[in-house]
């Protein structure tokens, strides 16, 4: 009795133990349960919604330039970091003045707009010591009015309510209806502000930033060094005069330029367009692109000031 019971527990471990590894066999080979799906799905579509669409507008980011090639080894590399955070369908173009009279900044800009319009929506007027640092500020486009990113409320220098300086964003539509800027001003200052009354004039209001976090410190860093390179702030001829008023002679229609040459460059693993831009100066209407005859001399200033007399009728 006792060899039949041992060989009945015998049996019944044996099957228990059968049976078990039976079971194990089919959980390792069985399909994934429904539970199981749904995460993996979910997941999925997490990172889907994490992962934001490139812009439907292509942004051409004109930099007017001349000698201040330290300024664009820090702006290129900082912009990238910046507009990337944005997934900006972006790129940078070096507008590079190489002729020899005095700076226009306006002009170049118009350039450099005619070289992209083609291929870009819309462009950043943007100045090479001009670095934003809050990422409230948005690239975007601008579909119903130029933004200015650098609004006189967050500038570190100018506050004044008519200043457009700086950044400007503007849609090819907009820059083409008001001719784009004027070709009259040689020199450093006053192109923005005659911008400013063409976009006025056109109807097109100025949109600002709204409830930005920061100031005026540290909204954006002006890495320009006034001690190290002074602003071109002669007035010669009859250019302060002519330069304080609407220019309805010239605009983008008829800049007049050479281009003498595109290179491609990479800073920083930054890829950036340089167009060698030569500007041509008419003297009978703007004599004031070379100063150079009437300030070199040792009295300067008066021959200055009878040529302003002369031209106003003073």
């Amino acid at each position: 009795m006792e060899v039949v019971w041992k060989s009945i527990k015998f049996k019944y471990i044996f099957a228990c133990i059968l049976i078990t590894f039976v079971i194990s066999c089919l959980i390792s080979i069985a399909p994934m349960s429904i539970d199981d799906c749904k995460c993996e799905l979910n997941t999925q579509e997490n990172n889907v919604h994490k992962v934001h669409k490139k812009s439907l507008h292509r942004l051409a980011v004109l930099v007017p330039f001349r000698d201040r090639f330290e300024e664009l080894l820090i702006f290129a590399p900082h912009m990238k970091k910046f507009l990337d955070k944005q997934n900006i369908d972006y790129h940078i173009f070096i507008l590079n003045q190489v002729d020899r009279f005095r700076f226009n900044r306006a002009s170049l800009i118009n350039v450099g707009f005619l070289k992209v319009k083609k291929e870009f929506d819309y462009v950043a007027i943007h100045d090479v010591d001009l670095l934003p640092m809050n990422d409230e500020l948005i690239y975007s486009f601008p579909d119903k009015s130029p933004y200015h990113v650098s609004s006189p409320e967050l500038h570190p220098r100018y506050h004044y309510p008519t200043f457009v300086g700086g950044i400007l964003l503007i849609k090819r539509e907009h820059f083409i209806k008001v001719d784009g800027m004027s070709n009259k001003y040689w020199g450093w200052g006053l192109e923005d502000d005659e911008f400013y009354v063409r976009l006025k004039e056109a109807g097109l209001s100025i949109v600002r930033p709204q409830n930005v976090s920061t100031g005026t410190h540290n909204t954006f860093k002006h890495i320009h060094d006034r001690n190290y390179r002074k602003r071109d702030m002669v007035k010669c001829y009859n250019q302060r005069e002519v330069t304080r008023k609407r220019d309805r002679q010239t605009g983008l229609h008829n800049v007049a330029y050479k281009e003498l040459g595109v290179i491609k460059m990479t800073i920083e693993d930054t890829p950036l367009t340089v167009l060698n831009i030569s500007l041509m100066c008419d003297k009978t209407s703007t004599p004031w692109c070379d100063c150079d005859k009437v300030v070199g001399s040792k009295d300067g200033k008066s021959k200055e000031k009878k040529v302003n007399k002369s031209a106003t009728g003073l």
